[in-house]
């Protein structure tokens, strides 16, 4: 294994409680009533969102302000009707009770498998998928809060899982408790609760807990406003001067005493933890579980790739340890957002299944599933990410858009029988638009009607076209807000899907599978316009149009502008590939030929795609644990990234004209 076992931190210990929670509950229920008027315990207000921060406040002398803060960054004060995250987590509060929702998670399998994507070495066998989850007997502290709310409160667990308003109670009482564990009176200064909102971030982890009070100062100096996903408006005031206490700050660490984070490669902002993968020689011959390189010096990083886990955090973390899995640089916990790397990003992890987009990118795994829909992602998660992408986009000069920002499901297949097997996640329920705000890239529109190009943009909430598949094959998934679009063969509802031929070979339609990508454009992609009828937009996709509605008054895109690919002049149709790699004669003595086999689309004249990217065709020979062995192949052949459909695809310079849109 290369490198050594993560170094001993500081930690972070809570004093040994001299009380147990019944007491502690007793003694926070006890708190007298000040300020605004406010339900008694056990009786919390049901008369809006913003009334029950209030009323929450007031019973447990939290300020506002900290409760509305530590709520945003669980949950942007949503309620997801009562349904858990990923992490097990309810309500506006994400008050944790995971073996309850478990009984709620659909079947999984343990991630990405078979992920090297390389013809030239045996493919792997993948790991047995898990059916579901395993818990241990006794859960970490971020798993179960909504027990110790429910002692707190006298509510019962099951109103505070389903009740919004019961929801922020049992929150407030969780912060009260911490804040009276410390020995500290209910202050009304928002301030002096950093280390009690530390522990509510990071029960189990003090980086975890530091990051995630910083995150919570963060918005509340900055402000929030936003309509929640039952429709109520929920504001908190900004406080630009706002600063936690310099005193409980200075006990707990200060961001430059994070050693770990600073030793690994992580903004200082996230908390960030060593669980390395291994590079192990085993077998006849075989080695895993990522290879060695000295990027961006050999090899330039064009790509960072989103994916989910498709297990828990724990599941995950045992998976990367094992030498003969397959391997990513980084996982994201959903509850608080601590970040884990595990592949040096100078090296090359087996994460995408497409060997090309290994070679060239970084891959993130996010704790989550899939085709779970109401199993939700937290904003802490969405946050750490973003920060990690934004470190990672500056570091190897990788820009911020979705032609290099790409989920694992716009990964193309190298080959045509590659297609059907290539991954879908994040999936459609991953908030492409969100994210991208977090990451100061917003998509808005760059061009009038006539720019040539849109960039897929619905309203994530009420963009929930129909799916199907997320619990059993057939069964219609339960409704859910979408970051996709449907594409039809003509301008109506009533047409068929377009067709993959690639994924659907034998001549099949799309469907409305949740794992279906064959008729799907997804926020943040961009598209060259081939027709426009009324409401309705047609792309070029695959080789076809290919028509979304797009209601005035309702857009589900945004008008754009860019570069675009369109076949040479005399070409009636010109090949797609899956990978950018060099000519035969670039091979030297002992490398064998990499075929570039012709994706089964063909663009025929006159069509236009959106270009990602310019590159110069290579290919990165590690077929042994002799690292002596390894070599980088490099061609005359220039290649052009374009947004071939749901996937991207690649195109020869030597095929295409690029040209301005809209010209």
């Amino acid at each position: 294994m290369r490198g050594s076992a993560p170094e001993d931190e500081k930690r972070f210990h809570r004093p040994a409680l001299r009380r147990s929670v019944t007491a502690v509950a007793a003694a926070v229920l006890l708190l007298p009533l000040s300020g605004t008027p406010s339900a008694t315990a056990g009786q919390p207000r049901t008369d809006g969102l913003q009334q029950a921060f209030t009323d929450a406040a007031a019973r447990f002398h939290v300020p506002r302000s900290v409760l509305l803060g530590v709520s945003y960054l669980e949950s942007r004060w949503d309620g997801h009707g009562g349904a858990p995250s990923v992490s097990g987590g309810y309500g506006p509060m994400h008050l944790t009770d995971a073996r309850t929702a478990l009984a709620r998670t659909p079947e999984f399998s343990t991630g990405d498998q078979d992920a090297r994507g390389d013809d030239a070495r045996p493919r792997r066998k993948p790991a047995a998928p898990a059916k579901r989850a395993a818990l241990p007997a006794e859960l970490p502290a971020r798993l179960r809060t909504l027990a110790t709310a429910a002692e707190l409160t006298g509510l019962p667990a099951g109103k505070l899982r389903t009740d919004p308003a019961a929801n922020v109670l049992g929150g407030a009482a969780l912060l009260a408790a911490e804040q009276h564990r410390l020995g500290r009176s209910a202050s009304g200064d928002p301030a002096r609760w950093y280390t009690a909102v530390t522990r509510y971030g990071g029960q189990d982890d003090a980086r975890a807990g530091r990051a995630f009070a910083d995150e919570v100062y963060e918005v509340m100096r900055h402000g929030q406003s936003r309509t929640t996903d039952a429709g109520q408006r929920v504001t908190l005031a900004a406080s630009p001067r706002l600063a936690p206490d310099a005193a409980q700050q200075k006990r707990l660490g200060t961001p430059s005493d994070r050693g770990a984070a600073r030793k690994l490669e992580c903004p200082w902002t996230v908390a960030c933890e060593s669980v390395p993968a291994p590079y192990e020689e085993f077998g006849d011959g075989d080695y895993g579980n990522h290879d060695k390189a000295d990027r961006p010096e050999d090899q330039r990083v064009r790509a960072i790739v989103i994916h989910d886990t498709e297990g828990s955090w724990e599941t995950t973390l045992k998976l990367i340890k094992d030498p003969t899995y397959v391997s990513w640089n980084y996982t994201i916990r959903s509850s608080d957002g601590l970040i884990a790397q595990h592949v040096p990003t100078k090296d090359v992890a087996w994460h995408a299944g497409n060997w090309y987009i290994n070679s060239h990118s970084i891959g993130i795994e996010h704790e989550g599933f899939l085709a779970a829909p109401e199993a939700w992602y937290t904003e802490a998660m969405y946050r750490a990410s973003a920060r990690l992408v934004k470190y990672l986009s500056r570091k190897y000069d990788v820009p911020l858009d979705r032609q290099h920002i790409l989920g694992h499901d716009n990964v193309p297949g190298t080959t045509p029988a590659t297609i059907p097997g290539m991954h879908t996640d994040p999936g459609p329920y991953w908030d492409w638009a969100h994210y991208f705000t977090l990451l100061g890239k917003p998509f808005r529109a760059t061009a009038g009607a006539r720019g040539g190009l849109v960039t897929i943009r619905p309203d994530y909430d009420r963009n929930q076209p129909v799916y199907t598949g997320c619990a059993k094959p057939g069964d219609t998934c339960a409704p859910h807000g979408s970051t996709a679009v449907r594409l039809y063969t003509a301008p109506s509802e009533s047409a068929p899907l377009v067709r993959d031929v690639g994924l659907h070979p034998d001549g099949s339609d799309s469907t409305t599978g949740v794992n279906d990508t064959g008729a799907r454009a997804t926020t943040g992609q961009q598209f060259a316009v081939a027709d426009r009828d009324g409401d309705w937009t047609a792309i070029w996709y695959l080789g076809q149009r290919a028509w979304f509605r797009n209601p005035h008054g309702h857009r589900v895109a945004v008008n754009a502008k860019g570069l675009i690919a369109t076949p040479k002049d005399g070409r009636s149709e010109i090949p797609v590939y899956g990978r950018a790699y060099p000519e035969k004669e670039a091979y030297p003595a002992g490398v064998p030929y990499q075929s570039v086999s012709p994706l089964p689309y063909k663009l025929a004249a006159g069509q236009e795609y959106a270009v990602g990217g310019r590159m110069r065709g290579d290919y990165f020979y590690a077929p042994t644990f002799d690292v002596s062995k390894h070599a980088i192949v490099r061609g005359e052949d220039v290649y052009y990234e374009i947004q071939l459909g749901h996937r991207v695809g690649y195109v020869r310079a030597a095929d295409v004209e690029v040209r301005r849109s809209g010209s």
